[in-house]
């Protein structure tokens, strides 16, 4: 890991730590949760918000400004808005995306919960992504939350990661292995 990835992780999680903390002594994990989910999906959505957090053309008041404006109208729980705030002033918006996803890791352990991050060539529907969840239930033990994203060039099937086991059963895999077999053979 680069010494400025490691900088930024750290950096995330001594906020990860302080706003799950300081949700769970007011059991408002629940809307910690809905409100890290919403803030993910506007960071994966919304390419204005990736700039503000990154950019440092803009002040230090007018990142607080907006992201303040952003979670109030999003609803953020207020844990949360005030560590975006608080972040906004220490120049340290940045961290955002790694702030999420380890959010997402503590409340997923707090509940006994795996993450499977699965990619398919094209969007699971509910009951696809219950079925899978269930399926990965019964193998790993655990409940696991479906963390879910597409990329056409997989053609078919799915690659499923949970924790350090990855599962490729996608078509451009066994089209890949099968002209490594071809190369081997000819």
């Amino acid at each position: 890991m680069s010494e400025s990835a490691s900088i930024s992780s750290g950096i995330a999680a001594r906020y990860a730590t302080a706003i799950f903390e300081l949700a769970r002594e007011s059991d408002a994990l629940d809307a910690l949760e809905r409100g890290v989910d919403d803030l993910g999906a506007a960071l994966e959505a919304s390419a204005d918000l990736r700039d503000l957090i990154a950019s440092p053309v803009y002040t230090r008041d007018d990142q607080k400004a907006a992201i303040l404006a952003v979670a109030e109208k999003m609803g953020l729980p207020a844990a949360l808005r005030n560590a975006l705030g608080l972040m906004a002033e220490k120049r340290r918006l940045f961290v955002l995306p790694s702030l999420v996803a380890q959010l997402r890791e503590r409340i997923a352990r707090h509940k006994g919960e795996v993450t499977a991050d699965v990619t398919s060539a094209q969007p699971l529907s509910d009951a696809q992504t219950k079925k899978l969840a269930e399926t990965l239930r019964a193998r790993i033990g655990q409940d696991v939350k479906i963390n879910a994203a597409v990329d056409e060039s997989l053609i078919g099937g799915l690659v499923v990661k949970v924790g350090s086991v990855m599962i490729d059963s996608s078509v451009r895999a066994r089209l890949a292995a099968l002209q490594n077999a071809m190369k081997e053979v000819g």
